[in-house]
């Protein structure tokens, strides 16, 4: 169901508070470069920062900035079942057009567990709904079976963003999956190996910055242009690797800064970047403008 180029954007803080202005203005550059949507409130958006009323307002702003110019999804999981229904429930009287929803962390639940939390979750919402996989944060794999599974059993589950960094799970999910359901790479830097094996877009930090050119990526991956498709890849991967040089999103709101088109202010337990790594973004970022 869902493809394309989704950027999980950054929320932009000024003085400890969200800058309304500056998330306007990202989300006005996304869709002027042609992006298939937005995510709010995910891990690039710091969403286990924002408070309530704070992930309430960042909703409704992506929802009323958007005004279906642009699919809008939520970042509505949790480690509680309960309370990720609650957070879907919200999202979705806020008018968001889809859930992202990332296995629960911490907590290390079996794969029945995770079945039966993410249906759950499905059950109390007309939302379509990504799952999001991303071992590394959480500690627990939704594997091709009990994907398979809740792609069976909950008709509102349509969709994957796979971040588990492993090229062969995209083989695997394919070959379990039926065909409408659409995986999407969860690394910048593996869209195109992930695309080649069945993946269908991307959703992206890169695009922050440079939602043009990972959209062109896309494109021409979809198009099976693979000649510009590489071009676009080798062109883009140094930065997409150094974009993760510290936690996200500590580098791509500090090239964001750079740009002085928000503040580069990141909340608590994330911190500014060391001096070292500064210098190195500015250098990958300076050499890819070079190639322009």
């Amino acid at each position: 169901m869902f493809r394309g180029t989704f950027t999980a954007l950054v929320t932009p803080f000024r003085d400890g508070g969200i800058d309304v202005s500056a998330f306007e203005q990202l989300i006005d550059s996304q869709i002027a470069a042609g992006i298939t949507g937005i995510v709010a409130i995910g891990t690039t958006g710091e969403s286990p920062t924002l408070s309530h009323e704070e992930r309430d307002e960042v909703i409704r702003v992506a929802v009323t900035r958007a005004n279906k110019r642009c699919l809008v999804f939520a970042g509505t999981g949790s480690n509680s079942t309960e309370h990720a229904i609650d957070l879907t429930k919200n999202a979705e009287n806020l008018g968001v057009d889809a859930a992202l929803l990332v296995a629960p962390y911490y907590n290390k639940p079996s794969q029945q567990g995770l079945f039966r939390h993410f249906k759950a979750i499905a059950d109390t919402t007309r939302l379509p709904i990504m799952l999001y996989n991303i071992p590394g944060r959480c500690g627990v794999d939704i594997i091709p079976e009990t994907a398979a599974r809740l792609a069976k059993e909950c008709r509102n589950i349509v969709s994957i963003k796979e971040a588990s960094g492993s090229v062969e799970r995209i083989g695997e999910l394919r070959r379990h999956l039926p065909d409408a359901f659409t995986i999407l790479s969860g690394d910048d830097s593996l869209t195109l190996p992930f695309m080649a094996l069945g993946a269908v877009g991307v959703v992206s930090v890169a695009s922050n910055l440079f939602p043009s050119e990972v959209c062109a990526l896309v494109r021409a991956c979809e198009s099976g242009d693979l000649k510009t498709a590489e071009k676009l890849h080798r062109r883009l991967l140094p930065l997409f690797k150094d974009l993760f040089i510290e936690p996200n999103p500590v580098p791509v709101k500090a090239a964001l800064g750079w740009r002085g088109t928000m503040s580069s202010e990141v909340r608590l337990p994330l911190c500014e970047m060391s001096e070292a790594n500064n210098a190195r973004l500015r250098k990958t970022l300076d050499e890819f403008k070079r190639q322009e």
